[in-house]
Order: structure tokens, then sequence, then C-alpha cells
């Protein structure tokens, strides 16, 4: 009887943990809803912990359900987005900003808002419902909604390359600033040119100018990115396509590229960059995640959903996140020679290599 009621006990936590799971899409669509009503903003102009009526006062709409929107913020508060405490004179739940949500701020470097806006945007989660089918019959889950790959339809479509380029651009803001400091040794040593091919708006290599400004910066992309990339001193932007000819460097970064792609492609873009770069004196910085298989970092659980996130949005057969020898093998069979791996204080790694 006892061990009856154990396995009944044990399987209702089981499935209490599996609802947790089922519903965890909840909680990305509370967060797009905030960042689309511009809550966090809101909050921070008031200085203070705010009411659910004052944030309601500063929403876009003449008259906003502030039922709806007391449910969606007592979520995000006990998730820890917003901190949530009851004030003591008039008995109201009042919200501020946490480090998370600070991350929300649209004058913050940090600003994640293009980001959230792009991953739960309709075209993009349509491709998680193909994982099924993937697996089954192998190809491509975005080839399989869109009838395209990511950036054919970014070539196509202006309203998805500015989603695209937007959220690429905010987060290379935040894994600037821990590249320009994780590697100063080797952007110090940088004699010429720095190409950043795939670049997009160019906020990697502007951040890096800004910092070195012997350094000559090129931001290299297809003619649909650079068509609408921003001016940025010290830097040029110019078109190629890395799987094709590139222009002349003395030395090529790439930020989350190859991650993108699978093992065939990411070769041809490799040794399309070495032919770009000198033989002797060229160098090949690779910004991208290197998977620990038993890693306990903030960000390695977070690596193992990046590798799915790569599995549906990927190009040719998918991306993927490699670990560190796979990354070393995959670099030489390109033409280089991995001199080391640099940790950074996020996600990415720096990979220095050199030709072969």
């Amino acid at each position: 009887m006892e061990s009856t009621e154990a396995c009944k006990a044990l399987m209702q936590k089981g499935q209490a943990q599996l609802w947790q799971h089922i519903f965890a899409f909840a909680e990305s669509m509370a967060l797009k809803c905030v960042v689309e009503l511009r809550v966090a903003d809101i909050i921070q102009s008031h200085g203070v912990a705010t009411s659910l009526s004052q944030i309601a006062a500063g929403i876009d709409s003449p008259s906003p359900n502030i039922p709806y929107l007391s449910r969606i913020m007592r979520l995000l508060g006990r998730k820890g987005i917003f901190s949530a405490h009851q004030s003591s004179t008039s008995g109201e739940t009042l919200y501020g900003l946490t480090d998370v949500s600070r991350c929300l701020l649209s004058e913050s470097e940090l600003d994640q808002t293009p980001l959230v806006l792009m991953q739960n945007h309709e075209w993009v989660m349509a491709t998680w419902h193909r994982l099924a089918e993937c697996v089954k019959e192998g190809g491509n889950a975005f080839v399989k909604v869109h009838g395209c790959e990511l950036f054919d339809l970014a070539a196509k479509n202006p309203e998805f390359n500015k989603l695209f380029n937007d959220a690429m651009t905010c987060s290379a803001k935040g894994f600037a600033r821990s590249l320009v400091v994780g590697y100063k040794d080797g952007l110090d040593s940088i004699n010429g040119s720095l190409m950043d091919v795939g670049g997009g708006s160019g906020e990697l290599i502007a951040n890096i100018i800004k910092e070195y400004p012997h350094i000559k910066g090129v931001n290299c992309d297809l003619p649909h990115v650079i068509a609408t990339a921003p001016a940025h001193k010290g830097v040029s932007h110019v078109e190629g396509d890395m799987f094709g000819a590139l222009p002349k460097a003395d030395a090529i970064i790439m930020q989350r590229i190859l991650h993108g792609f699978d093992d065939e492609d990411c070769i041809k873009i490799l040794r399309n960059c070495l032919k770009a770069i000198p033989k002797k004196g060229g160098k090949l910085i690779v910004v991208d995640h290197v998977r620990k298989a038993d890693g306990n970092g903030a960000y390695d659980a977070m690596g193992v959903t990046i590798d799915l996130l790569m599995m549906t949005l990927g190009t040719g057969q998918g991306g993927k996140q490699r670990t560190a020898p796979e990354w070393k093998k995959l670099i030489e069979k390109g033409g280089f020679s991995v001199q080391r791996i640099i940790e950074l204080h996020n996600l990415p790694s720096v990979i220095e290599a050199f030709p072969a």
C-alpha cells in the first residue's frame, strides 16, 4: 500500500514538472507582450516601483485592459523578470525593474528587445513545429515552412530583413564589450585591416574600432544587408559573399556565423576566408559558441538550447553548436591552424587561428 502511494506521489511530481515544460511557451509570450507594450521603459520613467494603473497609463492605448495586464505582470513577477511587492500604504502591487528587465530598456546598451521580438515572431516560431518532421525525413525546418532559407527570405522580405538585422545588432552590442576586453592582446596585434564577414549592420566592428582606432574596419555582407547598414566612424561597408569571392583584408573576424551552417558549408566559408587574407601574417578570429558537454556555467545549459535553434534556423542541413575539439577539426579542414580558444564572460568564445 505504501509503495503504491509513493509511486502515485512520484507520478504527480513528474506530472507537475511536465506541465512546467508544456506551458513554458507562456513565459516567452508574456515576455513578448511586455516588450511590445514597452513596460520596462514605463517603469523606468517613474524612477520607482510602479502600480498597474501607472503602467497602464503609459501604454499607447486609450483603454488598456488592466485585469489582463495584472495577470501578465503577476506571472513575470513570479519568474523574476520584474520585482513585485505590496505597497504598505495603498496595498497595491508595485512592480520594479530587475537585472533581467533592465535588458529590455530601449536606452540600455544591452537592450535585448529586438532579439525577443525576432525569436518569438510567428515566422520563426513556425519552424519549431517541424522538428518531428525533420527527425523523420531530414531537411531544413525553415525551408519546410517558408520555402527558402533564412538569408533568402531576408533578401526578398524587407520586414524580415529588418527583424533579423535588429536582433543580430542588439546581441552584437553585448558581445562586443566582452570581446574588446577579453581579446585585447589579439586585437592590439592587428596591423592593417580587420574585416567582419557577415557583419550585418557593422555593430561589432564599429565597437572594435572605437577601442582600437589603429585598425582599419571593414564590414562585409550581402548587398541587401549593406544597403541598410548605418554609417560608423572608421568602418567601410563592402559587399561580399562568404560563399564566393571576399574582399582582401589583413585579418577576418566572424561572429556567430559558422554555428549557423553545417560542416560542409563551414569548410567552404573558411577556405574563402583563407583566400582573402595573407598567407603570412593573416589571422582568422572566430567569435562563436563552444559547447561544453558537462559545463555548469551560466550559459552552458543555454548552449544546448541554441544548438536546437541553429538546427531549425540554420542553412543547408542546419547549423550546430560545436565542442572545442570539433571546432579545431573543422577549422583545420578549412586550411587554418587553431592557436588558442579564449572564453569570454558571456556565451561566445574567441577562437584564434592562422593560415596553416
